[in-house]
């Protein structure tokens, strides 16, 4: 009986390996749905690898498509999708606690440690309120989304239609997918269509910024309301780093982007929509409300970066995220001074952050280039064009630059893995191989050497 405890123990998965099968599973699931013959259009259903592709999307709520949502997959298809998206945006590990919560099982002490990883809570104590208050809030604010733009969305395609366009658009937007159903106007035109309408190109950015700040930001935000000197560092940084994130592209795109000649005949209100739009939804959403090949280089360049950035922690979007950016910079500012600690809002931040921090970006910085210098070399495509992709995909966004559909099969796997990596996190992947990796207490002697 020892011996088959002592067994059982060691096939127990880690919090970190649970999320990341549990993400997998969905994906296959998923996929294996989309592959049914009346989940396409034609009747035919899709071939596993282009529902693969697909599913890897929607669950890791990126939004790269090789086939255009609209024209190409039938009402069940799209249900699916916006299915798989709602588990990506909220968690797999959120949706599983919340069915065995509503079911009126008992919550373990295990379950309470995944889902705390999951949405990158403080501390276990007062998950399960968490987990109910997260569920509260995605699906207020996914109606109220619809709710909004349904009387826009209906006088463009009648009653029935208008609603689920409503609806399907709303939950994109707070879970950050970037998926749209645009493709009867034109295939792959996104929102471009809506970019001079104040209510689709003033509620979607919305319902990103919403779903981008994470939960536990809003649960202080519900808490404290207007108190700020009572939040937690991590609420102060992310919303700190959110409206500079959003203010200063915007400013770039509206006096620079958008006062080139190309743009000459947009007028003044649409020009301040979309330059608002534009610096909103490459974290990490993918819609777009004007032609991104348009754009100079440096706008491109520009995007690619807020691509990389991504949300914030414990939110429905992916990146490396508005506190390892925020980490890095007040990083650079200690050294800067000759601080042997990293501060923020009166407070000192664990040097282990600032390490994970260091690691994460590395990380994505290194796959976001392999994976463009790969795709560039087997597809013959301009370097930046394929770097735009990478990071559209490792950044778990979706915006495009048409070359996706065209893409050979070891690209698409290439795409396939950074958006799984992507939403899963770098830690957390890292995490989940090494759980059995013992901790080394030992310490080697020390050498300097010399950097930067």
């Amino acid at each position: 009986m020892g011996l088959q405890g002592l067994l059982l123990k060691k096939r127990r998965l880690s919090s970190f390996q649970i999320i990341l099968f549990g993400f997998l599973l969905v994906i296959l699931f998923g996929a294996l749905l989309l592959t049914l013959s009346f989940a396409t259009r034609d009747g035919l259903g899709a071939s596993f690898s282009d529902a693969l592709f697909t599913s890897t999307s929607a669950v890791c709520v990126t939004g790269l498509v090789i086939h255009d949502t609209a024209s190409y997959w039938s009402l069940f298809g799209q249900a699916v999708i916006l299915l798989l998206i709602q588990i990506g945006g909220m968690g797999v590990v959120t949706v599983a606690i919340s069915i065995a919560i509503v079911s009126g099982k008992k919550i373990g002490l295990m379950q309470r440690s995944t889902m705390q990883e999951a949405i990158a809570a403080p501390q276990v104590g007062g998950i399960v309120r968490l987990t109910g208050f997260v569920l509260k809030t995605t699906f207020a604010v996914e109606l109220i989304g619809a709710a909004v733009m349904a009387p826009v969305f209906i006088r463009d395609f009648g009653a029935a239609k208008g609603t689920w366009y409503a609806l399907f658009h709303s939950i994109s937007a707070f879970c950050n997918a970037g998926f749209d159903l645009m493709g009867l106007k034109a295939p792959f035109s996104s929102l471009t269509a809506y970019s001079a309408n104040p209510v689709v190109s003033l509620t979607i950015p919305t319902l990103i910024v919403v779903g981008g700040i994470g939960f536990l930001t809003w649960d202080d935000i519900k808490t404290n309301r207007l108190h700020l000197s009572k939040y937690r560092m991590q609420s102060k940084v992310i919303l700190s780093t959110t409206a500079a994130l959003i203010i200063l592209p915007a400013l770039y795109f509206y006096f620079v982007e958008f006062a080139a000649p190309v743009w000459a005949d947009m007028p003044t209100g649409e020009r301040v929509l979309s330059s608002v739009f534009q610096s909103i939804t490459p974290r990490t959403a993918g819609f777009n409300t004007v032609d991104l090949t348009a754009l100079s280089e440096p706008g491109q360049i520009l995007l690619t970066i807020l691509m990389l950035i991504g949300g914030s922690p414990g939110s429905t979007a992916g990146g490396m995220k508005t506190t390892t950016l925020a980490v890095l910079l007040f990083t650079a500012f200690a050294v800067f001074h000759k601080r042997d600690d990293t501060c923020c809002f009166g407070r000192r931040i664990a040097s282990e952050t600032v390490k994970y921090a260091a690691v994460v970006s590395m990380m994505y910085l290194l796959l976001f280039l392999l994976g463009g210098f790969l795709i560039s070399s087997m597809e013959g495509l301009p370097m930046l064009t394929c770097l735009f992709e990478t990071a559209s995909a490792i950044g778990t966004v979706g915006l495009s630059l048409g070359i996706t559909p065209g893409l050979g099969p070891a690209s698409r796997l290439i795409l396939i893995l950074l958006m799984y990596f992507g939403r899963v996190g770098g830690l957390t992947l890292i995490f989940a191989v090494l759980s059995g990796t013992k901790e080394n207490v030992s310490k080697l002697p020390q050498e300097k050497i010399t950097v930067g």
